[in-house]
């Protein structure tokens, strides 16, 4: 495993040599190689001179707590009881799952590389190490099940009001909570929930938002789905301390007013960035295919097409545009 004393080192994008890594962390030569290969395996793009040594061309944005904190809305320090950061995890998702009994509300999961990152529908959520933001929130909300409709509109549109705050137009949402641009996916999100399903519900909200990612790392070119970095949309570096303080402090504004009314409270918000409003569409689930004209969302978050001159509300599954 990669140490993190390495890739703070290496985080100012200069050359340092073998020799000079190996005596700062009590490593011989060879295991240094060996770290650099493994970086490599992780996504990150090492260059390497004889003579001069290792070097990470761009750097590296490690995540930093005291600068997250530093960058958010006093209501993140207010309401977070618990921040954990690891370099390495199988899945931000499952680190608050692990901590549930001790943590029901309000505690923050934060990794700079997930080996086994979970997208919706069963799928991976891949990406490079210290590049993307990988996290997840456990929320706790009362009224059962019932009080959630809409909750995973509302953490999307969280997350593109938060990358909007950032200066980057033309994000869209897709239905039920996917972040495209120019219809390719920028951010994910699963929804995990524990509780009584009439009283209190813990959710764990998993968040992934592809900040910058190395187009020839063998993650890059396991994903099946087209998909764009924030860093291409802006054409600039994206400070991710800053970026994640951006998304939290958005997230946790919107959950305190979610919790009071509901999703209704967002859908004109909602409407105005949804990429398919008014575009014929095709809804995929586990059974059948349904086509229709998307009239949106209604207040409990479900999915609006008309077919036959009729309004439909469905409730799950998976749009995908169908070209005329």
């Amino acid at each position: 495993m990669v140490e993190l004393a390495l890739l703070k080192i290496l985080a100012d994008g200069k050359f340092h040599s073998g020799t000079d890594l190996g005596n700062s962390l009590g490593l011989s030569r060879s295991a240094i190689w060996k770290q650099m290969k493994e970086l490599q395996e992780y996504g990150v793009e090492v260059y390497s001179v004889r003579g001069r040594g290792y070097r990470i061309p761009k750097g590296l944005d490690l995540l930093d707590i005291d600068k997250v904190l530093s960058y958010s809305e006093p209501v993140v320090q207010q309401s977070l009881t618990h921040i954990s950061l690891q370099t390495f995890t199988d899945s931000t998702n499952l680190m608050a799952l692990r901590n549930i009994q001790e943590y029901k509300h309000g505690a923050l999961y934060l990794t700079e590389y997930q080996h086994n990152g979970r997208g919706r529908r069963g799928r991976n959520w891949l990406g490079p190490l210290a590049s993307n933001l990988y996290f997840s929130l456990m929320w706790r909300f009362s009224g059962g099940a019932a009080a959630l409709e809409g909750l995973s509109l509302v953490v999307g549109l969280s997350i593109a009001q938060a990358v909007i705050q950032q200066g980057i137009q033309g994000v869209e949402l897709k239905w039920p909570n996917d972040l495209l641009y120019q219809n390719r996916k920028l951010a994910g999100i699963l929804l995990e929930m524990q509780g009584d399903a009439s009283g209190d519900i813990s959710v764990v909200i998993g968040v992934g938002v592809n900040v910058l990612m190395n187009e020839k790392s063998g993650q890059a070119r396991e994903i099946t789905q087209p998909w764009i970095d924030l860093t291409s949309i802006a054409e600039r570096p994206i400070d991710r301390n800053k970026l994640l303080a951006a998304v939290v402090s958005k997230l946790i504004i919107n959950l305190g007013l979610f919790a009071e009314s509901g999703f209704a409270a967002f859908i004109d918000d909602w409407h105005n960035i949804h990429a398919f409003q008014d575009s014929y569409v095709k809804l995929l689930n586990a059974k059948s295919e349904i086509e229709g004209i998307c009239r949106g969302v209604n207040s409990q978050g479900a999915l609006l097409l008309e077919r036959n001159g009729k309004i439909e509300a469905y409730h799950g599954g998976e749009i995908s545009v169908r070209k005329l």
